[in-house]
């Protein structure tokens, strides 16, 4: 029964990318009428609300969630975001949940959590920008079908440019060899930061970058806005990276490297991290006549949040295979 609530709750689920703890949009009554209708189980409610205990889930996150308010397009969205994952998943072409995780100081800084030891580990007493070594900025790409992921830990900005090469990055390094024969990716992504709905240069790299160099179609589906700890990234991958180091100060890009690629669950996640130390030039800027030749169509429903960019031209793969070459040249994996 208890897998049978997990594969219900499959679209309908957010969680907490520090504590891991979930929530879902669906109340215990729901579920256990749609265990009835769908499969003839009968269980009562309050059977349905311990399950969902031990699965982790939380019903005091799930209210206090709600009660800000939300977008009037937001249950729209979900039913636009599921049927895409639907469509990809049946197809057997990826689909990937990407997210910058928080920017962690690097240096004898506190990070919360506890860990067995003979002594605690003496840090500063003050978090202070100025006395850290780098503060590090981590990606992630979460294969929401394999259960594996990538982070690419930039040191510079969190920019549209630094996503999208660090999206790339996955492609080149896990995507291509996992499936060799796709020609599309479907991209699950929050509607603000570096990779939000608006930000014209997120929308300019994947062209060139991605779609461009690789011959992919990329399709976008953004998250409605406040609607962020639903994108699976937060909850199936940050939060277990955030339990992986709770308690030990990051003090070098390298152990937060290793921490990384030591993260694993008995479900079998997998991570594998990299290093990008390129600067990154903030507030890029695409003019209209450059936009307008982005090869980029809107989904017919809530097109501002689903869109699909194919390749163009030959002289534009060119220019994109180069940026592939820098970028195999330039990132360190650990």
């Amino acid at each position: 029964m208890i897998e049978e609530i997990r594969n219900l709750l499959e679209y309908d689920t957010a969680g907490d990318p520090i504590t891991g703890r979930k929530w879902t949009r669906q109340t215990p009554a729901k579920i256990a009428r749609l265990l009835e209708r769908r499969l003839d189980i009968r269980v009562s409610a309050a059977t349905v609300r311990r399950l969902l205990d031990e699965l982790d889930y939380s019903l005091k996150a799930n209210n206090k969630a709600l009660s800000a308010g939300s977008h009037p397009d937001r249950d729209k969205q979900f039913d636009i975001i599921k049927r895409l994952r639907e469509n990809f998943s049946a197809t057997g072409d990826p689909i990937i949940s990407v997210d910058t995780k928080k920017k962690e100081l690097i240096g004898l800084f506190k990070n919360n959590g506890r860990v067995w030891c003979d002594e605690a580990t003496k840090v500063k007493d003050h978090d202070f920008r100025s006395e850290a070594l780098g503060i590090a900025s981590p990606y992630g790409i979460y294969d929401v079908g394999l259960n594996k992921g990538v982070v690419v830990i930039g040191k510079s900005a969190d920019t549209p440019e630094f996503a999208v090469n660090a999206i790339t990055t996955w492609w080149q390094s896990s995507g291509k060899h996992q499936y060799p024969r796709s020609k599309r990716v479907l991209i699950l992504a929050d509607s603000g930061g570096s990779n939000g709905a608006r930000p014209r240069a997120f929308k300019k790299f994947l062209q060139h970058r991605l779609a461009d160099g690789h011959g992919l179609e990329i399709s976008v589906s953004h998250y409605p806005t406040g609607a962020s700890k639903w994108n699976p990234v937060e909850h199936r991958m940050f939060s277990e990276i955030s339990k992986n180091w709770a308690g030990i100060p990051l003090e070098s890009f390298d152990i937060m490297l290793n921490f990384i690629n030591d993260t694993d669950t008995e479900t079998g996640l997998q991570i594998k991290a990299y290093f990008d130390e390129r600067e990154y030039a903030k507030g890029i800027k695409v003019p209209d006549k450059e936009f307008k030749s982005l090869n980029i169509s809107k989904n017919k429903e809530l097109g501002n949040w689903n869109y699909t960019i194919k390749p163009s031209c030959p002289t534009a793969k060119a220019e994109a295979m180069r940026w592939e070459e820098l970028l195999k040249c330039e990132l360190i994996s650990d």
